[in-house]
């Protein structure tokens, strides 16, 4: 495996896209790099300012710790979080800052296995307080999925990621002009690999 050694930040959404598969490969087989240069780099580099080289809208399960899962260090990846990884003003809000002023080149809208928002979207049970503000920005995806939640939450993924290079319209010139890349992906809580959709 190829040690993390990597400062200076991908040329193309490509490269970045390249550079997260490979920690997320690191990850996986448990031979991560990214802890220990994660005092350095905070003290060194991200004091004033941050320069981070992709962005991951992911759930806001615990079991997703998105820099570790791409054996990234402080500083490399601009996270948003809501439960079931689904897009709204401010989440488009956040990611279009990460895109149009941090200059990230791609950007990853990440589902990952037994997310309790989708199985929850697709029980259709009755919920206490806003948990039930997720469902409408979950119906599209779980329409027509059965109980398959894995179909549901890859879906769900496909669709947010489709959304935010479509309607925004700071991300979509820039996906256009090939500036930045908008993926899907799936994340398996037991195996610890991240599938591009």
């Amino acid at each position: 495996m190829q040690a993390q050694t990597e400062e200076t930040s991908p040329a193309t959404p490509q490269e970045a896209l390249d550079r997260l598969m490979r920690g997320n490969a690191r990850f996986a087989v448990d031979q991560i790099t990214s802890i220990a240069q994660d005092l350095k780099l905070l003290k060194e580099h991200t004091v004033e300012k941050q320069e981070p080289f992709a962005a991951v809208l992911s759930c806001a399960d615990s079991r997703v710790p998105v820099e570790l899962v791409f054996d990234q260090t402080i500083g490399h990846i601009f996270v948003t979080r809501v439960a079931g990884n689904i897009i709204n003003s401010e989440i488009i809000g956040s990611l279009e800052y990460a895109a149009a002023v941090l200059g990230v080149k791609v950007l990853i809208v990440m589902g990952h296995s037994n997310c309790g928002a989708v199985s929850a979207a697709l029980s259709k049970k009755p919920v206490p307080g806003q948990i039930a503000s997720l469902y409408p920005h979950l119906e599209p995806a779980v329409a027509d999925a059965g109980n398959d939640i894995v179909v549901a939450t890859r879906r769900n993924a496909k669709l947010q990621a489709n959304l935010l290079a479509k309607t925004s319209t700071v991300l979509a010139p820039l996906v256009r002009e090939g500036r930045l890349k908008i993926e899907a992906a799936y994340y398996d809580v037991g195996t610890g690999k991240v599938t591009l959709l």
